[in-house]
């Protein structure tokens, strides 16, 4: 099946559910025949993921906000021009663990580093360059918390490092996160569709596809 590419996005705080649905999301298209990659931020590249390890880890770094930015849009624009847009180039659909939208709403909404200046360091980095579809998956601070200790512990990550740097923010900075995805979607309605993530998850597979599928 032939498509001209699309770019989609998969947002939420901790616990959301993302990995889930993004699995489900590329295995439902795979069968009707497109051809799907999926990827994530921060990483996606050999570069990026050791960006990666600077930012998630819990002993990568006591970075500041801007110093996060910095190397969130690093790691970016390696992502975009090494995977995504050749992939979008050649007809595939790309879906993304996370995008820019995150960086607004941990360091920006959460952490409280300057909305301008992300915008900025965006509009420099993309030029404009954003995902055709956003999921955001919605679910309360915690719960989505609660949830993802329990994934911590299954996946037996409580090592020397674990990428459970962003779990460990205060409960407040977490709200404040929720709330700035919220305030992204009703900003962008048209590329951005809130999932609210206390649905099941075949609830939500079909609710994300249906909105997929209309898409393309």
């Amino acid at each position: 099946m032939k498509t001209s590419g699309l770019f989609i996005s998969f947002e939420g705080g901790e616990g959301s559910g993302k990995t889930t649905q993004i699995n489900r999301l590329a295995e439902s298209l795979t069968q009707q025949g497109y051809k799907v990659i999926t990827t994530r931020e921060p990483g996606g590249t050999p570069e990026a993921e050791k960006i990666r390890s600077f930012i998630v880890q819990r002993e990568g770094g006591d970075w500041s906000p801007l110093s996060e930015c910095l190397l969130l849009f690093a790691a970016r624009v390696m992502h975009v021009e090494k995977i995504i847009k050749p992939a979008l180039k050649e007809g595939k659909i790309v879906i993304s663990d996370r995008f820019t939208d995150s960086t607004r709403s941990y360091q920006g909404y959460g952490l409280g580093f300057d909305l301008k200046k992300i915008e900025e360091l965006n509009t420099l980095v993309l030029d404009g360059f954003k995902p055709d579809l956003t999921f955001i998956l919605d679910v309360a601070p915690e719960v989505g918390l609660t949830r993802s200790e329990r994934r911590l512990i299954s996946e037996q990550l409580y090592i020397r490092q674990t990428e459970d740097k962003f779990e460990r923010l205060d409960f407040k900075i977490h709200k404040k996160i929720r709330k700035g995805f919220l305030i992204i979607a009703d900003k962008e309605p048209e590329r951005c569709k809130v999932i609210d993530s206390t649905l099941t998850i075949e609830e939500m597979a079909n609710m994300i596809l249906a909105i997929t599928q209309k898409r393309l």
